[in-house]
């Protein structure tokens, strides 16, 4: 049994975890070639994270996350994952990192998103989705600037995955600002809980308009029906993509090597020494 815990946890869609799955077997059996011990799985529930007593703590001692053992067993704390002491592997978004996570891990590398339009090597953007028929279907900028059309979303509901995510709510706050305006153009703000539920309620009547990562909107495209009632009106600004991390204790010479492989199996656009 590995002393490390690694998930893939920010694009693991049902309908995906085959493919994910092979993604980590090709990861994990490059770290364990170099003499990584890499786990056999990936976690996608508290119950694969390995108890912590007393609760996960920082380099000063203090409780920053519950002991994985104490949380619903069939779910996954996303920052219980990322705080966790024996972290290998694991992908992570900006928004997290820059609201204290960054303190806690190492990012080791940005992922490619050249497959997907509204991305560019490292840079991704969010499509920013209506109910078909509202508004004109448009194309990512190539030059990866926003394309905000406010006359369209001003007095809509918008809704989004999470207050923490960089590609559902902080990108488009921040072009938003860039462009003297703000949230309070919407009439109307909800938490979805993830970027394939702002889909649905948006294609169900419940909100008008959500910002989802371009990646997700891929994703949607092949896997979710209500994708079909949704069109692209708009694009928020390129930005990094959502880095790969290991634990903030993992050793140099083992960080190294992840950076490494990373590069030598051409899973990154940039990597972090």
């Amino acid at each position: 049994m590995s002393d490390f815990v690694a998930a893939l946890p920010m694009y693991d869609w049902p309908e995906m975890r085959s493919e994910v799955d092979a993604q980590w077997a090709r990861l994990r059996d490059a770290f364990r070639q170099k003499g990584i011990g890499a786990p056999q799985t990936i976690a996608r529930v508290n119950a694969d994270l390995r108890p912590v007593e007393g609760g996960i703590r920082d380099a000063a001692g203090k409780v920053i996350a519950p002991d994985p053992a104490t949380l619903p067993p069939d779910e996954l704390d996303f920052h219980g994952l990322w705080l966790h002491p024996a972290l290998l592997f694991a992908q992570t978004c900006w928004g997290p990192m820059e609201l204290g996570l960054s303190t806690h891990v190492q990012v080791i590398g940005q992922p490619n998103y050249d497959a997907f339009e509204g991305g560019q090597g490292e840079l991704y953007s969010s499509a920013l989705v209506m109910r078909a028929g509202e508004a004109p279907t448009v194309g990512s900028p190539s030059e990866g600037s926003p394309l905000i059309p406010l006359d369209i979303l001003r007095g809509k509901h918008f809704t989004f995955n999470s207050l923490d995510s960089m590609s559902g709510f902080i990108g488009l706050t921040r072009d938003l600002e860039a462009m003297g305006e703000s949230l309070d153009i919407f009439t109307a703000r909800s938490e979805s809980g993830g970027h394939r539920a702002s889909i649905v309620a948006i294609a169900e009547g419940r909100a008008d308009v959500a910002a989802i990562d371009c990646k997700s909107w891929a994703l949607a495209q092949r896997f979710e029906p209500a994708a079909q009632a949704v069109k692209v009106v708009g694009w928020t600004g390129r930005r990094k993509g959502l880095p790969f991390i290991t634990a903030r204790t993992t050793p140099e010479p083992v960080k190294n090597i992840l950076v490494d492989l990373l590069i030598s199996l051409g899973a990154v656009g940039t990597t972090v020494r």
